[in-house]
């Protein structure tokens, strides 16, 4: 086209030029010839038309040429900016010419990227790959993308290559695309569908009505339910009854409310059967904040459930004759009292102790004497009543507790009769054996409601029995008015004590038996009484308990414990401590504010150095309130530990609801469990209690090297006791500790 417009005005110049030389070789026309006048001002006009049709020409030729060095500049922008990389190389792989994109993917201006080799950017494993495919791309092949890694500015990239022979032949133009960012999103799905597909737990994905869009392996393997008879159903297929509809609405209230819901669930099984599990259910939204699917996690804890089960059984139970030991009989005496008062009733607490039952042992041995107990609580057991209960507390002592009685006389026909099945001959491994029994009896309402006080009451009146002859029954009896007389003046003593400044805090060391490590120390009060001389705490705080006296008391030895550990700090000793709190302190209603004043008096003391041991039993009166104290304590930085564990009775509902970092083994446990089968049984529950909730575990009362061989196989390490040391006056504890450090050597 632009060859016929360059033909068609050179036409039109000759034209031109053959008039302009016409008129110059006429000159003036002759003013008489009327024909050489016309034909002049023909030509003159011709001459006009082709000088207008040469001008258009030479625009259209401007206009092309603009046109065809605008397009060139938009084709120089579409390369330059081009969302690829554009590299062209030659046969020996240097590069010789880039765009702008390929420049700032490799990192060097393009000025001076010429020259350099594309293969000096890739990763070595990434070098045959790409040089077999520049080979196939000049050999003319046709072959498909491949994907490299490149090395630039200290980071890895991804890109896909394409290559294409000039038509020269002597370059190759490469195509570099960056799919880094998609890479990464592979292989996160990849990962997403590898941890769905193989996760332990069962995973099911649902639409916003609850409908099933997808589920994973472990869902199958759980439910009973293949992948295809789950998609499309509603999860109230998985419905086991044993959960009220009010339950699932408060479900979906905290799902809508919060996103997200999580708790212990019964479902069914396809073919039936119910099962526990552990289930969480979270909302996805979209980037609007719309929920678009519901995405639930559940394990299957039945082994789990059983385990606790077995765990609660072996620390509630005696493990020779499965009546309930010490730590059951805590809660169902609790439990009887109670009724009893509802009901207006009288309820009597018997203490059984065998007479002879050690000379049966040390005669015919262990197995015969653990036969002879199971077959004589079978025996005790029929004797009483439906509603009374037997529990075995140690060796051959007994506890029967007999409730709703409308007087003292019902109960005797009932101890009469354990009398009498005590005497009776029981063979044992072709044995006839025979002992008798002594029995202390305390009264409810009578003598008190406090469930260790009448235990104590009935223990006295059961050697009041022995002393009377064995074989017999005696009543524990106490007048009102003395008992209360006696209150009140040990009361008033130690209120004197207290203001005189004669309670001081003893110290006894924590020691980590497997490392000999020195890892704390429990303060323990001591009255240094002048008459009776250093009294241990049952001598008087059992008084003042439920007394405005044992909260002052309480609060001094907080304080107390604080000054000692900002001396000990000054002195280069930094160690944790324990201190004691009792119920009534605890639940003051000012127990909180006092601590935080008590931490703020000694802001160089790090409040998690300071650990708070509240009994079991204390924090079982009110769970909830006390759950509340302790997690608002905790949020100041001290620990708290559950002390004397084991001889209250606390469900692995609690345990978990109240954050005690430390279970405290009750040192009656420790002590006989190198003899006695319950109490040691009572040790391993409370270890494995500890493992399962993941808490730390300390054994108190540990008295000998044996006492903390046994614990070390068992998986406690840390314990304090007499075998260790007795409990100090502050100013010996420094002394104690350097000759621990330099010869920590057991007592035998």
């Amino acid at each position: 086209m632009k060859k016929d417009s360059k033909q068609l005005t050179g036409k039109k110049v000759a034209v031109h030029k053959e008039a302009m030389h016409r008129l110059q070789e006429d000159g003036q026309p002759e003013s008489d010839s009327i024909t050489d006048e016309a034909s002049t001002v023909s030509l003159l006009h011709e001459l006009q038309v082709h000088q207008i049709e040469l001008e258009m020409q030479q625009n259209d030729l401007i206009l092309a040429r603009d046109s065809s060095e605008a397009a060139a500049i938009r084709y120089e922008a579409l390369y330059d900016f081009a969302p690829v990389a554009f590299i062209s190389l030659n046969r020996s792989g240097d590069i010789t010419q880039t765009n702008l994109t390929a420049a700032s993917m490799l990192g060097i201006p393009r000025a001076k990227i010429n020259g350099l080799r594309l293969a000096a950017f890739l990763t070595e494993d990434s070098l045959s790959q790409f040089n077999l495919h520049l080979s196939n791309a000049f050999k003319g092949l046709n072959q498909s993308a491949c994907e490299v890694k490149l090395y630039v500015d200290n980071k890895l990239i991804t890109v896909q290559v394409m290559m294409s022979i000039n038509d020269d032949g002597l370059e190759c133009l490469t195509v570099l695309t960056d799919i880094t960012a998609r890479k990464q999103t592979e292989v996160k799905l990849k990962l997403a569908a590898s941890v769905f597909s193989h996760a332990h737990e069962g995973i099911l994905i649902t639409d916003i009505r609850g409908n099933i869009l997808e589920v994973n392996d472990t869902f199958s393997q759980i439910t009973g339910y293949s992948r295809k008879e789950a998609i499309g159903q509603n999860p109230r297929i998985l419905k086991s009854g044993r959960q009220s509809d009010g339950y699932y609405k408060h479900m979906w209230k905290t799902l809508k409310e919060h996103g997200y819901w999580s708790s212990e669930i019964w479902n069914r099984r396809k073919n039936g059967d119910i099962y526990p599990e552990r289930q969480s259910i979270s909302a996805v939204s979209d980037a609007l904040g719309q929920v678009m699917h519901y995405v639930s996690m559940f394990s299957d804890i039945t082994h789990l459930k059983a385990h606790q089960e077995q765990l609660e059984h072996s620390a509630h139970h005696d493990i020779l004759t499965g009546l309930p030991n010490r730590i059951l009989l805590a809660n169902k005496l609790t439990l009887a009292i109670k009724q009893s008062q509802r009901h207006g009733k009288i309820l009597a607490l018997a203490y059984i102790d065998l007479d002879g039952f050690k000379k049966i042992n040390d005669s015919y041995g262990h197995n015969t004497g653990d036969q002879f107990l199971i077959d004589i609580s079978a025996k005790f057991e029929q004797s009483l009543r439906a509603g009374d209960f037997l529990a075995r507390i140690g060796g051959d002592e007994f506890i029967a507790v007999l409730s709703d009685l409308d007087n003292i006389n019902e109960c005797e026909p009932v101890l009469q009769r354990i009398l009498t099945a005590a005497s009776q001959n029981i063979i044992c491994n072709d044995n006839i054996l025979k002992v008798s029994a002594s029995i202390g009896v305390t009264l409810y309402p009578k003598n008190g409601s406090d469930p260790d006080l009448l235990l104590r009451q009935a223990d006295q009146a059961m050697y009041i029995a022995k002393d009377a002859g064995k074989g017999c029954y005696r009543f524990f009896d106490i007048g009102p008015s003395e008992a209360d007389r006696t209150r009140r003046e040990s009361l008033e003593h130690i209120r004197q004590g207290f203001e005189k400044k004669e309670f001081v805090l003893y110290y006894q060391p924590k020691v980590n038996m497997k490392t000999n490590e020195v890892i704390g120390a429990e303060a323990l009060i001591r009255w240094k009484h002048p008459q009776q001389g250093i009294l241990p705490p049952a001598a008087f705080l059992p008084i003042i308990e439920g007394h405005l006296i044992s909260i002052n008391i309480g609060e001094w030895v907080i304080d107390t414990a604080l000054k000692q550990m900002s001396i000990w700090q000054t002195q280069g000793l930094t160690i944790p401590i324990s201190v004691n709190v009792g119920a009534s302190q605890l639940q003051s209603g000012n127990f909180v504010r006092h601590l935080a004043g008590a931490l703020a008096a000694y802001p160089e003391i790090h409040p998690e150095l300071l650990e708070l041991e509240i009994l079991e039993t204390s924090a079982l009166e009110d769970v909830i309130q006390v759950s509340k104290l302790m997690n608002a304590c905790v949020k100041m930085g001290v620990k708290f530990a559950l002390d004397d564990f084991g001889t209250g009775y606390s469900s692995l509902t609690y345990l978990r609801r109240l954050p005690a970092d430390i279970l405290k083994i009750d040192q009656t446990f420790i002590r006989d469990m190198l003899t006695d089968p319950s109490d040691l049984a009572i040790v391993k529950a409370v270890i494995g209690l500890a493992d399962v909730f993941e808490r730390g575990v300390i054994a108190e009362g540990v008295e000998t090297k044996a006492h903390a061989e046994k614990l070390l196989s068992l998986n406690c390490t840390i314990a304090q006791g007499y075998g260790i040391s007795r409990p100090m006056p502050a100013d010996d504890f420094p002394m104690w500790l350097d000759s621990w450090r330099i010869n920590p050597i057991w007592t035998a």
